[in-house]
């Protein structure tokens, strides 16, 4: 696995998923009142600070998208 999610695509991946965690877990807004909205939500969520963390997207791969400029 090599790198292929630059800076910038990390710190917004990091900031939609901590966005997400806190709707699905924290919000309280009726769109989440519905534990499938909550467990979908929190699922990406955590996904995206994944992927922000590993610096490796399996979908950019498959496209084959490249937002590391020095990887």
């Amino acid at each position: 696995m090599s790198a292929n999610i630059g800076t910038i695509d990390r710190i917004v991946r990091a900031l939609i998923g901590l966005a997400l965690l806190w709707l699905a877990f924290l919000s309280g807004l009726p769109v989440m009142a519905s534990p499938a909205a909550q467990y979908i939500a929190a699922a990406v969520g955590v996904i995206m600070l994944a992927t922000s963390a590993i610096r490796f997207c399996p979908l950019y791969r498959l496209f084959g998208f490249r937002t590391c400029t020095t990887c």
